[in-house]
């Protein structure tokens, strides 16, 4: 089955009231270029509760367009280009809702939804606060040994997206290096786009995620810039810090900016 779409087509996917998942890992392989074309449709979705291991420069353009209500991630923020300025700022004001999470929470609840159970069980917050900032995460007596555990509550999501090396039209893709969560996100999500830098009739070697879950195919050239896609292409640190630095009071200004530009990797 050929999957292949237009990018608009694939942004229009995402509904109001989503929850969105974006692949990658903090500035590599970030799906910025399916970001610019949901930000470019007439009317975007808002309402948003956005999914993501970790959350960077894509992640920050939502949050400052207005788009996001919600964020569910373990870490928030720009590397060693400093905080994400958009995000920090709303989250400080508290217009934004934070659903605290850490890695094991959202790799115990992700596998839990791929197992189709409302939870897995873990030691992961035991002795921590983390309980009492997350009422909902509840903890469980081990029925064989009495052990108290975490029983962490599956994660699904409407959306997500994964930025690829290669892709075919079938859907089945090569990631490279840092795979994150990308798998899981393409079990759990009703929803699954793929971005590639390239959409070829055949995959030689093997593949990272399997074509079967996938409903959109997008080949998106430097469809990760300004973050990194190993080895086609590093972080952009220049473009990296001109955010840092027109955000937060320019950053309707750099938006314009971007949503007009053509990325071109450095």
């Amino acid at each position: 089955m050929n999957k292949v779409i237009p990018l608009a087509e694939a942004a229009g996917r995402v509904k109001h009231g989503d929850t969105l998942a974006l692949g990658g890992m903090t500035l590599y392989r970030r799906p910025v270029g399916f970001v610019r074309a949901l930000l470019r449709r007439e009317k975007p979705p808002g309402e948003l509760t956005l999914l993501c291991f970790t959350a960077g420069l894509e992640s920050d353009l939502l949050v400052g367009a207005g788009l996001v209500r919600r964020t569910r991630t373990c870490y928030f923020g720009l590397e060693s280009f400093g905080l994400a300025p958009m995000f920090t700022q709303v989250a400080m004001a508290g217009e934004i809702e934070v659903v605290e999470e850490t890695e094991s929470s959202l790799a115990f609840g992700l596998r839990a939804s791929i197992a189709g159970v409302g939870f897995m069980a873990g030691r992961g917050w035991l002795g921590t606060d983390m309980l009492s900032v997350r009422p909902d995460v509840r903890t469980v007596a081990d029925p064989y040994s009495g052990e108290e555990l975490v029983a962490f509550p599956a994660i699904d999501c409407d959306v997500a997206v994964i930025h690829a090396l290669q892709a075919d039209p079938r859907g089945n893709c090569v990631l490279g290096g840092n795979l994150a969560v990308d798998r899981e996100l393409a079990l759990v999500a009703r929803e699954v786009i793929i971005t590639a830098e390239e959409v070829v009739d055949k995959l030689t070697g093997s593949v990272d995620v399997s074509g079967l879950a996938v409903t959109g195919v997008v080949q998106v050239p430097q469809g990760a810039y300004p973050t990194s896609c190993h080895p086609l292409y590093p972080v952009a640190g220049g473009e990296l810090m001109r955010y840092v630095e027109s955000c937060p009071d320019g950053f309707d200004a750099y938006l314009g900016e971007f949503l007009t530009a053509t990325p071109a990797a450095d």
